[in-house]
């Protein structure tokens, strides 16, 4: 039987896109998966929604007290009993194939962590950015420069590594945590295949780079205990890569 995969997605005020993205779940071509999904207490009918589907796979969590997307993942992974993490954001999407060709490289390459290309997609899920390429192995060193991890994009395998939490005092908290497991596995191996579609809503705090460089910073200071001048150095980095990283518009 094929390992069990988990799922974990944490969820707010997703009424708008959760559908489509239960749907790209559901049409996987892997079907050994349990997807946990945490939401963070909606003011919306998201919950009404995924109640809707009767599949004893997806288990629902609604937290009592709001406490941010780290917050949420972190009681999805607590929970999780696969041997593989994958993560899905609730406006995310998956193509039928992305689960069984991520855990199929894993187990034929022997890898602790793989990644795919990912689709930029505006909110109505069509392409306005190039794809986002996976053209390099990852390392500690260089996802101190740049992340090149999306959570939609990535997975790993606890039976190598085990699970790692989210901080949920920083608001860069996919990078800390992508950060911590490569302190401990040598390198995330890339997968050069568009598998998934990133949505780029207008009010996402990922795109409020200018908001967000004070928060970066702290990455650096704070979570991987740098000098001050260590972790202004990386932060300019991540700010230049980051330009290049959404300024090409498809014309």
């Amino acid at each position: 039987m094929k390992d069990l995969v988990s799922i974990i997605t944490p969820c707010y005020n997703s009424a708008e896109f959760i559908e489509e993205t239960i749907q790209s779940v559901l049409n996987q071509t892997y079907e050994n998966w349990e997807w946990l999904i945490t939401d963070d207490l909606s003011k919306d009918h998201t919950v009404d929604i995924i109640r809707k589907y009767n599949d004893p796979r997806i288990k629902l969590h609604v937290l009592e007290k709001n406490g941010g997307a780290g917050n949420a993942r972190n009681n999805s992974l607590e929970r999780a009993s696969g041997r593989y993490i994958a993560f899905l954001d609730s406006d995310d999407f998956w193509y039928p194939e992305y689960l069984e060709t991520m855990t199929d490289y894993m187990k034929e390459n022997n890898a602790e962590l793989v990644y795919c290309n990912y689709s930029r997609c505006n909110e109505q899920l069509q392409p306005v950015l190039k794809d986002f390429l996976a053209d390099k192995v990852v390392t500690f060193s260089n996802l101190l420069k740049t992340c090149r991890l999306a959570p939609v994009s990535t997975m790993y395998d606890t039976k190598r590594v085990g699970k790692f939490l989210f901080p949920v005092k920083s608001k860069r908290e996919d990078h800390v945590m992508w950060l911590n497991l490569l302190k401990v596995i040598p390198e995330g191996m890339p997968i050069n295949k568009t598998l998934a579609k990133y949505r780029m809503r207008e009010n996402s705090v990922s795109r409020k780079k200018k908001n967000i460089i004070k928060d970066q910073y702290l990455v650096y200071k704070d979570f991987m205990g740098f000098s001050t001048v260590k972790s202004l150095y990386y932060t300019a980095n991540w700010a230049m890569n980051g330009f290049l990283k959404y300024s090409k518009i498809f014309n």
